[in-house]
């Protein structure tokens, strides 16, 4: 291969990161700053063509000396990053042109999904954490871009947070690399199958330590403790971007880790990891869904909701883990669902805080008569995170727990009941909020919100895509199964 070939695998990540330097060369001219959002959209729309290009060549390709994998796995996962960071770019234009920091909040947002779209193609354990450390340290950033007590305090949870994980996640790698001789994931996952199982007891450990170092960006419990903090913390654009793109990342890489790595399905590992991540998963619906019961806060709400989703998608690894052939399947396809679903609701949020400067439940009384389009999009997207026909959210969770049962472990059987009853729960909070919009009288000098262009456009999206994807669920399924085809 060529230089060109090598530099054209990781291109969407270096349109990324080239955009970055540009913005922050913008914000050093004497020119309106509006065009720093034109260019980070340019950036990112470029990115994404780019994505496309590689989607229709359909062409598995290893460069950078096996540090980076191209094929339909990374691709699907990079067009989920991009494409959830257009819609927070596109309908946040107006809150972003306000900030002090609007050159340093676009060009941290560049290099967070640059490092992203390189996690995803990720296939060695060295590029691995670069690209894990260069998300960290731009979200640590992002999450206290606005100068106040309650995003310093964000900020400085994630920082202390993040670098605990990734010392944790540091030594799970080094453990690898010490037992296997390599940094190669192909060639630890060679090692492992062929290893005999003496070596059982320190893989295990390892795979613990990556766990939970991994299992702090898909935010499983108990490595969720910063997710609802940062949440109510940081500005919504945000949480909406970690909550989607940041998510879907760290899904990515376990996939990668547990099957391209540590060959789960075929290894003398397989039983204690679908074990571990039953665990986790049981973990984090609980603590997620009876967390979440409590809250009056909408972003803290939220932070919680995202704590009991993860917890449904680790169903789906938990199936993987034992060499179920729809469990990778499932999770891409979750993950795909959330671009729509999560985004849908946050944005929701974005727009009335930043009309009214409220975040609280009770606040969204009478919505339904002050802004009839921005209830109904929130009430699909609600009603999609809790479960319920036609929506998208609904296909992902059957999905998801077809997989776990069709593994045909007893374990897992119990897992998709003890997954059942958590989402019964969840409609509890999910639709409390539901009826407030649709059902309660607001105050009579409640302020009528009206989005932009920009959000209308946005959120028509995301509500068309959680209807039409529930509808006619087949192309991303499609999509979904080709990437986990490729993976496994």
């Amino acid at each position: 291969m060529t230089l060109v070939d090598h530099l054209n695998l990781v291109a969407p990540a270096l349109v990324a990161f080239c955009g970055s330097g540009v913005i922050l060369l913008l914000g050093l001219l004497p020119i309106k700053k509006r065009y720093l959002g034109f260019w980070t959209s340019l950036s990112l729309v470029l990115a994404f063509g780019w994505l496309i290009a590689h989607h229709l060549n359909q062409t598995d390709s290893v460069g950078l000396s096996g540090a980076v994998k191209l094929d339909a796995f990374s691709i699907f996962f990079s067009m989920i990053i991009v494409g959830a960071t257009i819609a927070v770019v596109l309908a946040t234009q107006d809150w972003a042109a306000k900030l002090e920091n609007e050159m340093e909040f676009y060009a941290l947002l560049l290099t967070a999904v640059g490092g992203m779209l390189i996690l995803t193609q990720a296939n060695d354990l060295i590029t691995i954490f670069i690209a894990i450390e260069t998300i960290s340290l731009s979200q640590f950033i992002l999450a206290a871009i606005v100068r106040d007590d309650r995003g310093a305090e964000a900020g400085l949870k994630y920082l202390l947070t993040g670098a605990v994980a990734a010392a944790v996640l540091l030594y799970g790698l080094v453990f690898l690399f010490g037992v296997s001789g390599s940094t190669s994931l192909d060639m630890i996952s060679r090692f492992i199958l062929s290893s005999p199982e003496e070596f059982k007891l320190v893989l295990l450990l390892t795979f613990i330590f990556i766990t939970a170092g991994v299992g702090y960006k898909m935010a499983l419990a108990p490595f969720h403790g910063w997710a609802p903090d940062i949440y109510q913390g940081a500005p919504i654009p945000v949480g909406a971007f970690l909550s989607v793109a940041s998510k879907a990342a760290g899904f990515a890489i376990a996939l990668r880790i547990l099957y391209g790595g540590l060959a789960g399905g075929d290894s003398f590992l397989s039983d204690d990891m679908s074990q571990i991540f039953s665990i986790l998963a049981i973990a984090s619906m609980i603590i997620g869904n009876t967390g979440a019961l409590r809250q009056t806060d909408a972003k803290r709400l939220l932070g919680y909701s995202s704590i009991a989703q993860a917890g449904n998608i680790a169903v789906g690894l938990a199936a993987l883990a034992v060499g179920s052939t729809l469990g990778a399947g499932a999770v891409a396809f979750f993950v795909g669902t959330y671009l729509f679903t999560n985004l849908g609701a946050f944005l929701c949020i974005h727009v009335v805080e930043h009309r009214t400067g409220n975040t609280e439940i009770a606040g969204y009384a009478g919505m339904l008569k002050r802004s009839p389009f921005l209830a109904v999009v929130l009430t699909i997207s609600l009603l999609s995170l809790t479960g319920i026909p036609p929506t998208v959210g609904f296909v992902a969770k059957v999905y998801v727990f077809n997989a776990a049962i069709s593994a045909g472990n007893p374990w897992l059987v119990g897992l998709v009941a003890v997954a059942v009853i958590n989402t019964a729960i969840s409609a509890y909070y999910y639709l409390r909020w539901v009826r407030i919009m649709w059902l309660e009288d607001s105050d009579e000098k409640a302020t009528q919100i009206r989005p932009n262009g920009w959000q209308q456009f946005v959120l028509g999206v995301m509500a068309l895509g959680v209807i039409l994807l529930g509808v006619l669920p087949n192309s991303l399924i499609n999509l979904a199964k080709a990437a986990a085809e490729t993976l496994m």
